[in-house]
């Protein structure tokens, strides 16, 4: 880079010429203020000449694979949950590397992204991946030239120049929603395993299962009957994280019943039974453990259910439509969908709308039925009367007066 000295009313600026923009063939230039003295002015333009060629030499050799390796995902692993980085890691090693890895970072173009989508999308043997995760590598090299543009190791992102994998809309996953008798059915099975509780527990709140798993004895508000959900317990790979939450307002309060009070009372007394027989001395307090003490780990609980739900003789269901189960008949009952919201932790209610779309046609035939009611002029009920003493003519007076 060179460095030279301009003068603009009165003042000298050294500037540095950085050559021409890849993408618009522009000359770009850096201005820096140097006061009144061309001798200070030109001993600036040399020091930042002097530093700019060293940087640029760094970055020249610098590949995309080693900034994204080295200095953008480990960046990430400080801000990001732990399943969401793994994802992110998978990504970058298993498809963004072996194409663009040994790519300069800053003579990446827009067209090589675009030919690694298109190769992901479409590759000339075997079955390409779906348009989500093609979209989802897109966001992870985006996001990655946009911090380095942030850092100045690149002029532009190329990223945003590149044409973008279509998302097609996916099909939704329907979720099971067991009737009244059906669920009583599964719970009758469940009773008497380790963990019906955490089924229990699960189909009278509509918790997720990380909530559930995540939490503490200390969470629990006996006299209040409440529950304060402030964490969650994933399996990434086998091992188990905690999580603050899928969404921001997984961290709630939720009301519980008498019954569920007594069972979780119940299981108390019998974990602590079971601590005390065996010489386990709790630290962490968990609500729901295993024979050893620790928390339950998540895998663990979806293999126990399904065989319940085989035994059970009902629809084959997963461990998440106790939650959709929940949100159902709560919402068939008449409970208004904003609390229903608000109990499973949506973040926003038109989510619960979309998701429950298909309990709503039945309240919306009961509202129709309600308005013919209501307009039906042969209805009994009276009009209001009126008030002795008060006619027409005194309150069209009384409006003359106030009006004047």
């Amino acid at each position: 880079m060179n460095g030279y000295v301009a003068q603009r009313r009165g003042r000298f600026y050294a500037v540095i010429y950085e050559g021409l923009d890849p993408i618009t063939g522009k000359e770009r230039r850096r201005w820096h203020p140097a006061g009144t003295d061309r001798a200070k002015a030109e001993k600036l333009a040399a020091k930042l000449a002097v530093a700019e060629n060293k940087r640029v030499d760094a970055v020249r050799s610098l590949t995309f694979g080693a900034y994204l390796t080295s200095q953008w995902l480990p960046t990430k692993k400080l801000h990001l949950a732990t399943s969401t980085y793994r994802g992110y890691e998978r990504n970058v090693h298993r498809h963004i590397l072996p194409v663009l890895g040994r790519i300069s970072v800053r003579r990446l173009r827009y067209q090589q992204i675009e030919s690694l989508y298109e190769m992901l999308l479409h590759p000339e043997t075997g079955r390409g991946l779906a348009p989500k995760t093609a979209y989802e590598i897109h966001l992870i090299i985006r996001g990655a030239l946009a911090d380095a543009h942030r850092r100045g190791l690149v002029a532009r992102n190329v990223a945003l120049v590149a044409r973008a994998p279509r998302q097609r809309s996916l099909q939704r996953i329907e979720g099971v929603s067991l009737t009244e008798d059906e669920l009583r059915q599964l719970l009758r099975t469940a009773a008497g395993h380790r963990f019906f509780p955490i089924y229990w527990l699960t189909a009278m709140t509509g918790m997720r299962r990380n909530e559930v798993l995540g939490l503490k004895w200390s969470d629990l508000d006996v006299k209040k009957q409440r529950l304060h959900l402030n964490r969650g317990l994933v399996a990434v790979g086998y091992e188990v994280h905690q999580t603050r939450g899928k969404t921001r307002t997984a961290r709630r309060a939720i009301e519980l019943d008498d019954t569920t009070i007594a069972v979780l009372e119940g299981w108390r007394a019998y974990q602590a039974a079971e601590f005390a027989a065996v010489g386990i001395d709790p630290i962490d307090e968990w609500v729901f453990t295993d024979g050893g003490g620790e928390p339950i780990h998540p895998h663990a609980v979806y293999e126990a259910f399904r065989r319940i739900v085989h035994n059970a003789g009902i629809p084959a269901m997963r461990f998440h439509d106790l939650r959709h189960t929940h949100g159902s008949l709560l919402i068939k009952e008449g409970v208004p969908v904003k609390v229903v919201s608000e109990r499973l932790g949506h973040a926003h209610i038109a989510h619960t709308l979309e998701t429950y779309q298909h309990v709503l046609p039945g309240m919306q035939a009961d509202a129709a039925r309600t308005a013919e009611r209501l307009a039906d002029p042969r209805s009994t009920a009276k009009k209001p009367k009126k008030q002795p003493g008060k006619s027409s003519v005194e309150r069209r007076g009384n409006s003359q007066r106030k009006a004047a």
